[in-house]
């Protein structure tokens, strides 16, 4: 275990988790994911900020034990998801004199999931307050819905660094530094977009509430519960996030589909093929049974081009295929042009029920292709159609 400097007062305690495969018991962690947590020594206390996940606190409590301190006076718990306050009681048992500090909803939480139950444990903070550790002072800003109605940020003037709970986090176990002037962060990155568009993408404006908080406070980095601390790319992150919250979509069109005996998968290829030939460059396509929902949310989320196919399957749309469907409309997703398709054997359904979520949604709609049973002339003919008004809309 090691001891990571961020600036002189403040220090990096996390742990990283290699283990497990899915986090929520849903998204992926091929890279593993950290679960960061820091301490603030002022001249006469000493605050930790938020804890790790439950299995990993052993790794957690030996690097607090490097620190050399036999007393934490403030825990700060910024955000309640177990992630990052599965800690709080062996914390607690570690440092009985401790105040664990938060807001009230937060308090609330932490009485429901540790049943903590004595008042006297807690610091109750609102917006703009302070606490004062000597040399340096912590002042919380409300954040709320971003992404629990609890989270909070605590800023450090002295420092000019705020920690930031969830937000600018990202998947990725850290390898060996912690600050991303230490370490190549094109993973990281990434995995910013697909954590965003996984767990965030609901709340985009209370996302853009938060950056408008921000915005009066002079930052130089950046401290999320995931993924490295921002400072030499702090701008860069700050523009991904706002950019994100604002369904401002990149150049580029995300192609997604299922099908079950190739025919669906061709009409696919097709408009593929018909948006290159238009001079469309990045495109992303997906095969749903085989992509992750994680991967296709974060592209449907990234692009501002958006098209979706699918067999009719028991006159619905193909489950995959559903289930992606579903998830788009359950983050609020905006200012996408979008097109739709799909093949049926003797009962359509699937394209039409495609193109209804997308419209319900206000996109902006180049048309949809329906195959019966495979492709013909008509029906290649039709797919050239509608990526020629596709590529109209994406280029106006």
């Amino acid at each position: 275990m090691f001891i990571h400097k961020i600036t002189d007062s403040i220090d990096y305690v996390g742990v990283n988790d290699r283990t497990t495969e899915l986090f929520e018991g849903l998204w992926p962690l091929p890279y593993g994911i950290s679960y960061n947590s820091y301490i603030v020594k002022g001249s006469e206390k000493i605050a930790l900020i938020d804890t790790v996940e439950l299995g990993h606190t052993r790794e957690f409590m030996e690097s607090l034990r490097l620190q050399g301190i036999d007393k934490i006076d403030y825990l700060i718990i910024n955000h309640m998801e177990p992630d990052h306050s599965g800690g709080i009681p062996l914390v607690v048992t570690a440092f009985p004199d401790i105040k664990i500090v938060g807001n009230k909803k937060t308090i609330d939480m932490i009485k429901g999931f540790y049943h903590l139950m004595n008042d006297y444990l807690y610091v109750e903070v609102a917006e703009n307050q302070t606490i004062d550790l000597g040399n340096i002072s912590l002042k919380f800003i409300m954040t709320p819905m971003l992404h629990w109605p609890e989270t909070m940020m605590t800023y450090c003037e002295e420092e000019k660094l705020i920690f930031t709970g969830d937000a600018f986090g990202c998947y990725g176990a850290l390898n060996g530094g912690v600050v991303d002037d230490s370490m190549e962060c094109s993973l990281y990155i990434n995995e910013m977009y697909r954590y965003y568009s996984n767990i965030v993408a609901k709340y985009g404006k209370f996302v853009l509430s938060a950056l408008k908080k921000l915005s009066s406070v002079e930052i130089e980095y950046l401290c999320p519960t995931h993924g490295p601390v921002w400072h030499s790319r702090l701008a860069e992150v700050l523009e991904i996030t706002r950019r994100l919250a604002s369904y401002e979509g990149e150049d580029g069109v995300t192609i997604i589909y299922g099908s079950m005996y190739g025919n669906t998968a061709e009409m696919a290829e097709l408009f593929a093929i018909s948006l290159s030939r238009r001079g469309i460059k990045n495109i992303r396509v997906h095969n749903a049974s085989k992509s992750s929902l994680s991967e296709m949310l974060a592209d449907a989320l990234r692009y501002k081009g958006l098209i979706i196919g699918s067999p009719t399957y028991n006159t619905e749309i193909y489950p995959p295929v559903s289930h992606l469907v579903s998830a788009i409309r359950a983050r609020d997703m905006k200012n996408k042009i979008v097109a739709s398709f799909g093949g049926y054997t003797w009962a359509p359904g699937a394209t039409k029920k495609i193109a209804d979520n997308l419209e319900a949604m206000n996109f902006q709609d180049a048309g949809s292709v329906i195959m019966k049973q495979s492709l013909t002339e008509e029906v290649e003919n039709n797919i050239s159609e509608v990526a020629e008004k596709f590529c109209a809309l994406f280029n106006s």
